[in-house]
């Protein structure tokens, strides 16, 4: 989304001097990050009187690790995000003696007082630009003790850069200083959504998670469990449990209770008993919607399965360990959110677009009894032509070896089709079939069942379809369109990213999601691009009911391409083909998972050449693998020839490459656009000068309302030139991005639903 010829002027220059400018330290990975990174207490408040000294009570201030600046600020290795003006910071440093040459090891900017047990030892002006070893003064080492020492220090900055870092070394053997640590704890924002504040352990998350084929015999385990953080070498479950943790919220959450970051050396750890009553005959599955990002499942003591990718849902046939009474569950996880993993807009150093890790489980996990011979799956096509539905049932389990398959779809409860067959395909004929579209979302319950060779059930669930097909087609101007059922539609949608103050990824309940599509469509949009998530299957379940277009992105990761956009010869990244074949794992059991879903009318493999790679191969791997679709290749580039869109993105205001002949051949869209910025006090992630939108801040909400009428009024003319489709960004602020159309916490709407309606009416009319 954001790039920095697009970025106000501070903002991409520090982000220019992040990535050209190298600290002159090399740091070595053998010092104990903890020697030097131990937890700092910070405020950025006026501190009472004594704040220096050692009986001063901190226990108000904030927890953070050093140090503490400015992104980008010359040499610097930051810790804790710092952007006001002052900053106070205390740490209590322990020695085993007294260093014959106590020195400062200190990276300043600008004017800053160092502290040792209450006795001023030190004072700076101006800046620095990178590590210095300043020798303390006698009055200084006198200040020492063997022991605890408080290292008090304030730093006032005035204008560009800012940053303070310090240490008491010995000066005859300077340490070299360790990569700036992960802090221990995320930013704990204040912001909380109205759902959030009602979630309980009794009452999160309760919906059955998998609309699309429903059974009846379930149990929901989303609740309290234990968790534990241990080191990545350990293997052995925990001995001790380090507290609860409130499943499905990933342990970074404000929700899970817990809010500390996994580090990339850690293992996460989860345990809970569940009451299972093993029969003859049944199998038991255990459920994980999605758990970020490798994980083992113990029952019993026994391994029974393994999971890598954390945005999709797996299972676990636990038959064999489980026992009748209480069984124990253990889930074990690694997150590294780096390298080739595909994580998405997960980072371990939150900023900009980039926002705080997700870790552990984070959707709904429960646990349900078939029979020994199931279905394990359904795939479902349907022909608008002839009003066919065709359901392909996966038979699981070791049962018995013939069976027959018997399908049923209703209407308004009624039964109106009806068809068995000896092989694995049911074809439903629907009379007067009714299409599914976003003015007339129809959807046709259906239920499946396996038959044994006496016609009795062996296992039935329930599922539904809608029927529609989209496609291309060239207008009498020569551009080419979207269809849907064969009429011209155009796309019109927002970027939507599915982040929460309080729950991160998690949706906080079932409502809060719907909220925000009800929102949307109320708004005259038809189509949402989701951006860089998978959300819950009841996401898409909502956008199937209440007929609403989607755009599915693959989750993201690895190393990308320069970006190119829309200009000839692309470059794609390199990556080995042990990355590659993890990424297509992903992206297939993406599309197994969701293809079924009627409001699905694109994929979009890559987004703005961010871990993009092979991109030809891949995008002939989608074609063939759901025709049912369209494939928007790249939004935003790097293009390449493959599937059916050509997608530029432009900010602030929307344009295309309209006089690049060789796009004639796909269908045009502005797959991001917009992005306008209003702050609005009190539903800030945090107050800082960091926070941004695209082409600077307007100074009025006024301007914020035309500024968006104007790029609507573009993009209008944009259609008349050929545009297919359209995305604004973006749904709600997201952590430091206030472009949203509502604030982060949803309690504050910037442009009415009824207004924004009557700005779009041109664009679909």
């Amino acid at each position: 989304m954001k790039y920095l010829d697009e970025l106000r002027p501070k903002v991409a220059w520090a982000l220019l001097l992040a990535l050209i400018v190298l600290p002159s330290i090399s740091f070595a990975a053998d010092v104990d990050p903890d020697t030097f990174d131990g937890p700092w207490k910070y405020t950025f408040q006026q501190p009472g009187e004594g704040w220096q000294k050692t009986d001063f009570n901190d226990d108000a201030w904030s927890e953070g690790v050093g140090g503490f600046g400015s992104r980008g600020t010359p040499g610097s290795r930051l810790g804790t995000e710092w952007n006001t003006p002052d900053i106070w910071l205390r740490r209590t440093i322990e020695l085993d003696s007294i260093p014959k040459n106590a020195a400062l090891l200190i990276h300043h900017d600008d004017e800053t007082e160092v502290f040792l047990n209450g006795t001023q030892v030190a004072t700076f002006t101006k800046w620095l630009s990178d590590y210095k070893v300043v020798p303390l003064t006698q009055e200084g080492r006198e200040a020492l003790k063997v022991g605890s020492n408080v290292l008090a220090v304030h730093t006032h900055q005035d204008a560009g850069g800012q940053y303070i870092d310090v240490h008491v070394v010995d000066g005859d053997n300077v340490p070299e200083l360790p990569p700036a640590r992960i802090p221990l704890r995320p930013y704990q924002s204040d912001l909380i959504t109205k759902w959030g504040e009602e979630v309980t352990e009794d009452n999160v998350w309760q919906e059955y998670p998998r609309p699309q084929m429903t059974r009846d015999n379930w149990t929901n385990l989303n609740g309290q469990w234990n968790y534990a953080i241990t080191s990545e070498n350990q293997n052995d479950v925990p001995e001790k449990w380090d507290g609860q943790i409130l499943v499905p919220f990933a342990i970074e959450s404000k929700l899970s209770g817990v809010g500390r970051n996994l580090r990339p050396t850690e293992a996460l750890w989860y345990q809970r008993s569940i009451e299972l009553n093993p029969r003859e005959g049944k199998r038991t599955l255990l459920n994980f919607e999605a758990v970020d990002y490798a994980c083992r499942v113990l029952v019993n003591g026994v391994e029974v399965g393994s999971h890598t990718g954390g945005n999709v849902p797996f299972s676990v046939d636990i038959t064999k360990a489980a026992k009748t009474g209480l069984n124990d569950v253990v889930v074990r996880v690694e997150d590294k959110t780096s390298g080739s993993q595909l994580r998405g807009k997960q980072t371990l150093d939150p900023h900009g677009i980039w926002y705080t890790q997700v870790s552990g489980i984070w959707q709904t996990v429960w646990v349900e009894e078939v029979p020994e011979t199931y279905i394990a799956d359904l795939k479902i096509l349907t022909d608008p032509k002839t009003g066919q539905i065709q359901i392909s049932p996966v038979v699981a389990g070791n049962g018995a070896a013939k069976f027959a398959l018997k399908a049923t779809a209703f209407e308004k409860g009624q039964p109106i089709a009806d068809t068995t067959a000896a092989g694995q395909d049911l074809v439903l004929e629907i009379p007067d079939a009714k299409l599914w579209s976003p003015s007339n979302p129809h959807l046709y319950d259906i239920s499946v069942a396996v038959l044994d060779d006496e016609g009795n059930i062996l296992d039935a669930v329930g599922t539904y379809a809608g029927i529609r097909s989209v496609g291309t087609v060239r207008d009498e101007a020569g551009h080419l369109r979207f269809t849907l059922n064969g009429n011209v539609i155009f796309h019109w949608g927002p970027l939507d990213q599915g982040w929460w103050p309080d729950g991160l990824l998690t949706p906080p309940s079932d409502e809060a999601m719907k909220f925000d599509i009800e929102y949307l469509q109320a708004a005259g949009f038809n189509m949402i691009r989701k951006h860089i998530k998978v959300e819950p299957r009841r996401y898409y379940y909502h956008c199937d009911r209440m007929g609403m277009m989607v755009w599915q992105d693959q989750v993201s990761g690895g190393k990308g391409p320069a970006w190119t956009r829309m200009r000839p010869n692309p470059t794609d990244a390199e990556w080995s083909d042990e990355d590659h074949a993890q990424f297509m794992r992903e992206f297939e059991e993406m599309v197994d998972t969701l293809e079924n879903h009627p409001s699905i009318v694109v994929w979009v493999p890559f987004n703005e050449a961010w871990g993009q790679h092979r991109t030809v191969a891949t995008g002939e791997w989608i074609l063939k693998r759901d025709p049912s679709r369209l494939v928007n290749i790249a939004s935003g580039g790097n293009y390449w020839d493959v599937g059916h869109v050509a997608d530029q993105h432009s900010y602030p205001h929307p344009s295309f490459p309209l006089q690049q002949k060789r796009l004639d051949s796909k269908v045009k869209v502005v797959g991001e656009f917009g992005g306008h910025g209003w702050p609005v006090e009190d539903h800030l992630w945090k107050k800082t000068q960091a926070n941004w939108g695209y082409g600077g801040l307007p100074r009025t909400e006024k301007e914020y309302v035309a500024r968006y009428q104007e790029s609507i009024d573009i993009l209008n003319d944009l259609i008349g030139k050929g545009i297919a489709g359209a995305v604004y960004t973006q749904t709600t602020d997201v952590e430091s991005e206030i472009n949203g159309l509502m604030t982060y916490d949803r309690k504050v709407i910037k442009i009415p639903a009824k207004t924004l309606n009557e700005i779009h009416a041109p664009l679909t009319k």
